[in-house]
């Protein structure tokens, strides 16, 4: 009894053993603080932390973009010298995605993928795709001026990023006038 007992216990361990590695590997990739990315924008400073508390109109403008409820209040920013950095977190497929954008004169200047948490679809983080957002600008509608393409396989990635990036010239727009 006791060694069929045992053997269960190993079969339940190594069970367990196996969905643990599987979690770690679907876990949270951190590729850069945002200390880091707002130092990095700022040319060696830190910026000065913020808070805009959005008004009525503001959120609805934000949940029209993001085409779901958005329930902050308030969204902390950095400024400097008349440029901000916006750091904030859009789901993805099923996980936050923490993306840093970097606006100046009305533009982004840079965005950046700080933390990923989906299993699939990472291709956002690179260069190559996060390069497209440079210079982009916001329309009257509320668009992206420029084209932005997508990757096969990470369409709900695409548009988390291409969101957060519409939302950040937004908030840029009512900070810095």
């Amino acid at each position: 009894m006791q060694t069929i007992l045992r053997s269960y216990l190993m079969v339940f361990m190594l069970g367990l053993a196996v969905c643990c590695s599987a979690f770690n590997a679907v876990a949270a990739s951190q590729y850069q603080s945002n200390e880091a990315f707002i130092s990095q924008a700022f040319n060696g400073n830190s910026g000065e932390s913020k808070v805009l508390w959005l008004d009525d109109d503001l959120k609805k403008t934000v949940e029209a973009i993001l085409a779901h409820r958005f329930n902050k209040m308030r969204v902390r920013y950095w400024l400097h010298n008349n440029e901000t950095v916006w750091i904030m977190d859009e789901i993805g497929k099923e996980s936050p995605i923490t993306v840093a954008i970097h606006v100046k004169d009305h533009k982004i200047v840079r965005t950046k993928v700080l933390v990923y948490r989906e299993s699939r679809g990472d291709e956002v983080r690179h260069d190559f795709f996060t390069d497209q957002f440079k210079s982009a600008k916001l329309d009257e509608q509320y668009q992206l001026d420029k084209h932005i393409d997508g990757i096969t396989g990470a369409t709900l990635s695409v548009r988390a990023l291409t969101k957060l990036s519409r939302i950040a010239l937004l908030l840029h727009a009512h900070v810095v006038q």
